[in-house]
Formats: structure tokens, C-alpha cells, sequence
């Protein structure tokens, strides 16, 4: 069984304290907001001093979730020897989304002449109180073609949003600062804060996430390549699913249209999802790439996807180096009915949830502790026996 420390780290009382002391009092400033999200802080779990352990990994739920999204994994590398470090994604600890949650807006010189056009259409007007509910104000997800005739007639309307459209899809477009006011970088550098307070942690650092979090874990280690070791990415958000979908985003994301988030009751608006789209741009950009191929990365993908998407991920993946550069990529074929939110076992989602979880846990284990992973493993229901067992879920 795999569960030797080829190269122990052992810190000490002093390093532990001053690690927790710096997240503690982040917490703190949260836990003490009028605006708190209930059940959405950060957390960690830390060895005994004196204690060897591997080194601590970063984790970062998707978007929308929270921390306890990936708890599962957590408790079982800290039961191997890691520490774990729970991050929640930058403005996720707080609500209203709008308020608070990275996304792209049209400055006001745009957005207020636009606003205008669209209350005296009547046709749009219709069409979106039809899709709207009258409780919560929240649009009903749309389907494609609902997509494309409501992008047409937008057209119509405001004939310059081809131009806005281009400046947004475009990495480096210079008509992008004088259309947009965007905080989608806020993704790295609230990030690269929290990587800040594991300053005292002696040992390696890896990063792990999901969806946005995936593409946090690699934006944090482009940006610090001297701290990140190695990075997992499950299903990481770099590019908005389905390119129908994605032009809805990236129009009307800036027209403060609402949808439900994964948790109840809970609405944001498309802007935040326009955010993570330009945020993945940055992340699989050539300056990101450039430095990301010699951190070691492990890319979980999906064909079920309605998030992100799979082809772009896979691209980046080659465009890293691949294999030979030691990075490994798996993507689960239809057949194994694994969704997107694939590393949490209890999300349900296309009617899919990952029965394949414990074998994603084991071959995530075995990457950050030997930088292989044993693809003939990651669709099998049976755990490997070279390797530290998953309990099974209470």
C-alpha cells in the first residue's frame, strides 16, 4: 500500500499557531459580516505539531457551493497524512451574489441607454416577464433555442452589442476595459490571500477544486509557481459549455437577468457567470500556460457536461505539454453517467451522480503523492488494494 512519506514535513508548534492565527482571523472578519452566507466559511484541519505530513492542499469548491462541498476528500487526505486548508471562493462567504460575487457589468454610459431601449420594446418586455417569476424575480433556465431568439432580438435592439460581444469573447481585446467593469481576477487575487496565510506551513502546498475552484487551483499556481507543487482539476470551469450558451453569458450577463444557484432559494445574476467565463480566458491564456506546464496537473474531466467545457479543458491540457510534461488528464466517457459537480458524490446532477468517487479519491491520492495516476482505476467501482481505502458513504 502506497502510504509512506518519501519526504516528510514536520512543523512545528510555532508554525501551526501562526498558520492558524492568520486564517482565524480572516474568519473572523467573516463570521462577524452583517452579510454572512450561514454554512459557507473556510475551515481547516491541521496535524499534530511534531507530526510528518505530506504537505497541505488547497481545496476549492464550485461555483455557487461552498466549502463542505469537497469535505469528503478533505477528511480522507488528512486521514493520509495531508493537512487541508478549505477555501471558499471570493465572495462565496457572503450574499447577495450581486453584491458581492465577481462578475462583468457594462459601464453605466452602455448599460443605461440599453436599459432603456429594452423597457419601451414590447416584445422583449413580454418575453421576459414570461420567463421571469413574479416571487423571486429570478429567470427560468433557458433552453437553446429560447437563447437564440432572445440574443437576436437583443441584436435588434442595440446593434453595438455585436462589438461588446467580440471585446468580451477576446483574450488581451483592448475595447474591453471601455465597455466593461469587471472584477473576475478578484477569483485570484482573494486566492492568492489565502494561499498568504499558509505562509508559516513549512512543505509543499498543492491545489485541488472544482468547476470555478479547478480553475482558481490552476490560476493560483501560475501565479505562484514557487509555492504550488501540483494542482488537481476536476471539471475546471475554463470556458463556458456549449457555444449558444456561452453567447447568452457573455450578452446578457451585463443586463441583470437573475438565475437560481445550486442552493435553494438562492439567485445570481449572469454577469457572475460571464465573470468565471472571461476568468477561465485568463487561465488557459499563453502567459498562464507558459508557467503551468512544469507544475504537475491532473485534469478529471467529463463528457456529461453542462458547465464547462470538456473539448477546451482537454486542449489545455495539450496546450500544457500532456504527458510529456508529466501532466495526466482522464475524462469519464458517457457511458459512466458522471456528471459535472464529479467529485461530490451526493450531488445529483442530469439525474448523474459519480458512483466512482472513491477511485477518483484514491488516483487523486496517488498523484500528489507520486505524480502517476493509474487511469484503468478511475472507472472502477472496486477500490484499488495498493493503495489507502475510501470509507464508504454513512
Amino acid at each position: 500500500m502506497t502510504t509512506n512519506l518519501e519526504t516528510p514535513t514536520i512543523p512545528t508548534a510555532e508554525q501551526i499557531n501562526q498558520t492558524k492565527q492568520a486564517i482565524d482571523g480572516y474568519i473572523g472578519s467573516l463570521f462577524n459580516h452583517p452579510d454572512r452566507r450561514i454554512g459557507a466559511f473556510p475551515y481547516y484541519k491541521f496535524h499534530e505539531p511534531g507530526e510528518a505530513i505530506r504537505g497541505t492542499i488547497m481545496l476549492f469548491h464550485g461555483f455557487s457551493g461552498k466549502p463542505h462541498q469537497l469535505w469528503r476528500l478533505a477528511d480522507y487526505l488528512f486521514n493520509n497524512g495531508f493537512n487541508f486548508y478549505q477555501v471558499t471562493l471570493v465572495g462565496h462567504s457572503l450574499i447577495p451574489p450581486d453584491k458581492y460575487w465577481p462578475q462583468i457589468d457594462l459601464k453605466s454610459e452602455y448599460i443605461d441607454p440599453m436599459r432603456k431601449k429594452v423597457r419601451k420594446d414590447q416584445v422583449l418586455q413580454k418575453f421576459i416577464s414570461n420567463i421571469t417569476s413574479s416571487d423571486t424575480g429570478v429567470t427560468q433556465e433557458l433552453k437553446p433555442f429560447q437563447r437564440v431568439a432572445l440574443l437576436s432580438r437583443l441584436l435588434i435592439i442595440e446593434p453595438r452589442l455585436l462589438d461588446m460581444k467580440a471585446a468580451i469573447e477576446r483574450d488581451d481585446d483592448p475595447d474591453f476595459d471601455r465597455y466593461y467593469i469587471s472584477s473576475h481576477l478578484n477569483y485570484l487575487y482573494d486566492a492568492r490571500e489565502r494561499l498568504n496565510e499558509l505562509a508559516a506551513m513549512p512543505g509543499p502546498i498543492y491545489t485541488a477544486g472544482l468547476s470555478v475552484g479547478g480553475a482558481a487551483a490552476l490560476a493560483l499556481a501560475a501565479d505562484r509557481p514557487d509555492r504550488v507543487k501540483k494542482v488537481v482539476a476536476y471539471a475546471p470551469l475554463l470556458r463556458v459549455y456549449d457555444e449558444t450558451k456561452r453567447k447568452y453569458v457573455n450578452l446578457a450577463g451585463p443586463l441583470d437577468i437573475k438565475e437560481f444557484s445550486w442552493e435553494q432559494g438562492l439567485s445570481f445574476p449572469v454577469g457572475c457567470f460571464t465573470a468565471v467565463d472571461r476568468f477561465g480566458s485568463v487561465v488557459s491564456s499563453a502567459d498562464s500556460i507558459k508557467v503551468l506546464q512544469n507544475i504537475p496537473t491532473f485534469f478529471v474531466l467529463t463528457e456529461n457536461e453542462d458547465a464547462a467545457d470538456t473539448k477546451f479543458s482537454e486542449q489545455t491540457y495539450k496546450n500544457m505539454g500532456g504527458e510529456t510534461k508529466g501532466h495526466c488528464c482522464y475524462i469519464y466517457p458517457e457511458s459512466d453517467l458522471v456528471p459535472h459537480p464529479l467529485a461530490d458524490p451526493e450531488t445529483v446532477s442530469q439525474g448523474m451522480t459519480n458512483q466512482f468517487w472513491q477511485s477518483l479519491y484514491q488516483e487523486t491520492f496517488r498523484f500528489l503523492t507520486t505524480g502517476k495516476v493509474e487511469y484503468s482505476n478511475m472507472s472502477n467501482l472496486d477500490q484499488s488494494t495498493d493503495l489507502p481505502t475510501v470509507p464508504q458513504m454513512q
